[in-house]
């Protein structure tokens, strides 16, 4: 099973003036304390995307002991506001339990809000979702068309599982020259899985 993804969102439009860009750039050259400051102040004054960066920030400990809870609250002002990646990033911390009681349903419920917004994270989680049943009933083709949403936007991992439906005859009929393609598409972003699968069909003859 592939990996839920939890998106950083970090790289933001420009679009809120030379301060939230100043916390972008500490950000990235890992200025945790000043990017924190930056954000902080952003997300009082209602900044969605500084709040999803610091419900990032919270979860994965950069520059701050790594709180759950904090992360939680900040993606949830920020998905109250309509931020997709908000959406996907606090499905994430339900599906997966973090800092929060596990509930694929209301995963499922968070995932389709940013897949429908055209979050590529979004739609390969929700393309996940349906692939393996998980707060939904299993749907492989409603799995195809999320990972293909996905994969129009060069969503690696959306090859790499069109490859496996293929592969396996998930949802269509196998077909191990198809599945060989997608693999071959996602190897070359660079999934190892991707490789190896090809190259595995490619000595079968495929």
């Amino acid at each position: 099973m592939r990996r839920i993804i939890a998106s950083l969102g970090i790289a933001f439009t420009l679009s809120f003036g030379v301060t939230f860009n100043e916390g972008v750039s500490a950000f990235q050259k890992n200025d945790y304390k000043s990017a924190l400051t930056i954000f902080e102040y952003l997300s009082k004054e209602g900044n969605r995307e500084a709040q999803n960066a610091l419900g990032n920030m919270y979860k994965n400990a950069y520059g701050v002991k790594q709180d759950y809870k904090e992360a939680i609250k900040y993606y949830k002002k920020a998905s109250d506001q309509g931020f997709a990646k908000a959406h996907n990033n606090l499905a994430y911390m339900y599906y997966n339990g973090l800092g929060v009681k596990q509930d694929y349903f209301r995963a499922k419920e968070l995932y389709t809000k940013s897949a429908n917004q055209g979050d590529k994270d979004g739609q390969f989680n929700l393309g996940v979702i349906y692939n393996y049943g998980t707060g939904t009933k299993q749907n492989y083709t409603e799995a195809k068309k999320w990972y293909q949403k996905a994969v129009a936007q060069g969503d690696v991992n959306s090859q790499y599982n069109l490859g496996v439906m293929y592969a396996k005859g998930e949802g269509v009929k196998q077909d191990k020259k198809v599945a060989k393609e997608w693999f071959g598409k996602a190897c070359d972003g660079g999934d190892q899985m991707g490789c190896e699968n090809y190259k595995i069909l490619n000595q079968q003859g495929y």
